[in-house]
C-alpha cells in the first residue's frame, strides 16, 4: 500500500479510528513510529506522511511529518475507446489498467453490444480507488459514454482501430486513442465505417477476449 485515501489528512494531528485503524494496525500491523502516507480525495496531488505516536486499543495518532505535491502518471496518455462488455469483464481489468496508466476510458455502445449491461460508475471509481493506493497513482481513470461508433470518431477522428488485419501493432507505434470493440467484433456496418481509419492486430494467432485485447494494447502503449 503506497498511501491511504483518508478526506481527514493534512491536519497537524490524524485520529485513526474504526476500520481505518483496524485496517492499519490489526491488518497492516503499523507499530509507534512507523510514518504512513495519505492522500485526500478533493486534493489527490498532495501526499501527507505522518508518524505514528500513540496507539491504543481501539484507536491511534498520528502527527504530520510532512506534506508535498507528488504527482504519480503514466509518461504517456491513452484514451480507450471499448464496446461496450459485460461489466463484470470490465472489473477484472480495470485494475490493471489504471496501475498501467490508462487515461480515459470512453464506452460505446455498439451493434453488438448487449443492451442489459448497465454500467456502475460510482463502482468503478471504488475499484480504482483501490488499484490507485496500491500502486501510488493518484489521478482517476476519467469515464464517459457515447450512444454509437459514429458519434465517438466524429469526436476523436484521429483513433486508431484494434480489429482482425493484416498489419500488426509495432514497438514503435504512438497513438493517443484506440478503438477496440465488444465480444464478437465489429458489424459490417461499422466496418465500412471505420474503414478509413488505421487499423492493427496484435502479433497473436489466439482471438483475444475483448478485455484481454484492451490490456494488451494499452501495456504494449504505455509500458
Amino acid at each position: 500500500m503506497i498511501y491511504i485515501l483518508e478526506d481527514s489528512a493534512g491536519s497537524e494531528t490524524l485520529h485513526l479510528k474504526g476500520e481505518l485503524y483496524k485496517y492499519l494496525v490489526k491488518v497492516r500491523r503499523h507499530k509507534i513510529g512507523d510514518e504512513i502516507c495519505f492522500r485526500t480525495r478533493d486534493n489527490l496531488l498532495n501526499l501527507h506522511t505522518y508518524k505514528l505516536q500513540t496507539i491504543d486499543s481501539r484507536d491511534a495518532v498520528a502527527l504530520l511529518v510532512s506534506s508535498i505535491e507528488k504527482d504519480v502518471k503514466s509518461e504517456k496518455s491513452l484514451h480507450v475507446g471499448w464496446c461496450v462488455v459485460d461489466s463484470k469483464s470490465i472489473e477484472k481489468v480495470l485494475p490493471s489498467l489504471c496501475e498501467i496508466g490508462v487515461e480515459r476510458i470512453s464506452f460505446i455502445n455498439c451493434d453488438r453490444s448487449q443492451n442489459s449491461f448497465k454500467l456502475d460508475f460510482e463502482r468503478f471509481k471504488r475499484i480504482l480507488e483501490a488499484s490507485m493506493q496500491q500502486s501510488g497513482r493518484n489521478s482517476y481513470i476519467e469515464f464517459d459514454t457515447y450512444k454509437n461508433i459514429k458519434e465517438f470518431i466524429i469526436k476523436f477522428p484521429e483513433t486508431k482501430v484494434f480489429d482482425f488485419c493484416d498489419k500488426t501493432l509495432s514497438n514503435s507505434a504512438d497513438f493517443k486513442t484506440v478503438l477496440v470493440g465488444c465480444e464478437g467484433g465489429f458489424s459490417r456496418t461499422e466496418k465500412e465505417l471505420l474503414s478509413s481509419l488505421e487499423v492493427f492486430r496484435l502479433d497473436t494467432p489466439m482471438v483475444l477476449r475483448s478485455e484481454s485485447a484492451v490490456l494488451a494494447v494499452c501495456s504494449k502503449m504505455l509500458l
